[in-house]
């Protein structure tokens, strides 16, 4: 059965469209983030429909500021998750209109007499990555406004999902190993990169250097015929091994240490996960048994090779497992109590 997938999108009973964040969720509920909401002066959508986007850039702060909008008039959509100890956004069933798939949306694309530009541009850009890769065009889906029918050719971007652990890293495999040569796939240079490093050292605690090294390992955001695109890999339902409330996470307050990545298979998705060795805190506090990094951040995606030292900064969880009667610790990269200054670092 299709259930809720990461990037998948719900609209509400009052025109939000809220984006779906992971695959694991109470029964009754979607965790997710809101994006867009119904604005007279709205630059998303049609004359009869226009929409404004109320997440303005994907970081800690705004974020935020969406669930400040969300308290004072929209509470129900508040969700206090006792599993992992804090407040979030879940969108409760009884209050979906629609339930958005970015993989039938591409099929029904893909059979469409007519399309406009940015459309168009889209299915090239999917074939691009089947030829590319010889993965299924059936492994595939369109997210972000394009998803939502709210898309403006103009200055809309084309947000593309792959689905699957074995196809999204043959995906990552054949774009790195044709990232330098002449691909139809061109990745950030020159003014470009270092506008996208000025950007983001200014949201989160990185230099420019800092931002532009860490680019170097982006293999799914870039260009296609001058349009910004990028790539996000999802997890189908038989690779989603945990239920919601099968572990709890308790928090133990912020920690900076660095480690070797001992495993990054999982380091494609949302949350990001990079399996941890050798273990050095840099703060006071030493533990023993902290086994993993998780990131909601999708900067930190796709970061580190197995082997590879990383510096952390974020917020310490004692994992509790219930069915395996099991405690360790991880470090949550991109916490609210963060407020923006986590990072995940390369070490030379």
């Amino acid at each position: 059965m299709r259930s809720f997938r990461d990037r998948d999108f719900v609209k509400t009973t009052e025109g939000f469209f809220f984006c779906v964040v992971g695959s694991i969720h109470p029964l009754d509920r979607v965790i997710s983030y809101i994006k867009y909401i119904p604005a007279d002066l709205g630059i998303w959508g049609n004359k009869e429909n226009k929409f404004e986007r109320i997440l303005k850039n994907y970081t800690i702060p705004d974020l935020l500021k969406t669930f400040q909008f969300i308290e004072k008039k929209y509470p129900q959509y508040l969700f206090h998750s006792p599993k992992d100890n804090i407040t979030i956004t879940a969108v409760p069933h009884n209050y979906i209109q629609t339930h958005f798939m970015p993989e039938k949306k591409l099929e029904k694309l893909r059979q469409a007499s007519e399309l406009d530009t940015l459309q168009e541009k889209l299915i090239r850009f999917t074939k691009f990555l089947e030829e590319t890769s010889g993965v299924s065009q059936k492994s595939f889906g369109v997210t972000g406004s394009l998803l939502l029918d709210i898309h403006q050719p103009s200055f809309s971007d084309i947000d593309v999902i792959v689905y699957g652990k074995k196809e999204s890293w043959a995906l990552k495999d054949a774009l790195t190993t044709n990232r330098k040569s002449k691909s139809n796939m061109k990745y950030l240079e020159g003014k470009a990169l270092q506008d996208w490093s000025l950007k983001k050292s200014k949201y989160y605690p990185l230099t420019t250097k800092e931002a532009m090294k860490l680019y170097e390992r982006k293999w799914n955001i870039g260009f296609f015929e001058d349009k910004y695109v990028s790539i996000h890999p999802v997890k189908i339902e038989s690779e989603v091994t945990e239920k919601y409330e099968e572990k709890n996470y308790i928090p133990y307050g912020q920690v900076k240490l660095k480690a070797v990545v001992d495993d990054n298979i999982d380091s494609l998705f949302l949350p990001a996960t990079y399996l941890i060795k050798d273990v050095e805190f840099l703060s006071s506090q030493q533990l023993e048994n902290v086994t993993e990094i998780v990131t909601y951040e999708s900067l930190y995606d796709s970061l580190a090779e197995n082997g590879e030292k990383i510096e952390v900064k974020g917020k310490l969880e004692k994992i509790i497992e219930k069915r395996k009667n099991r405690q360790h610790y991880r470090v949550v990269v991109g916490s609210a109590e963060g407020k923006g200054l986590e990072y995940i670092k390369l070490v030379k």
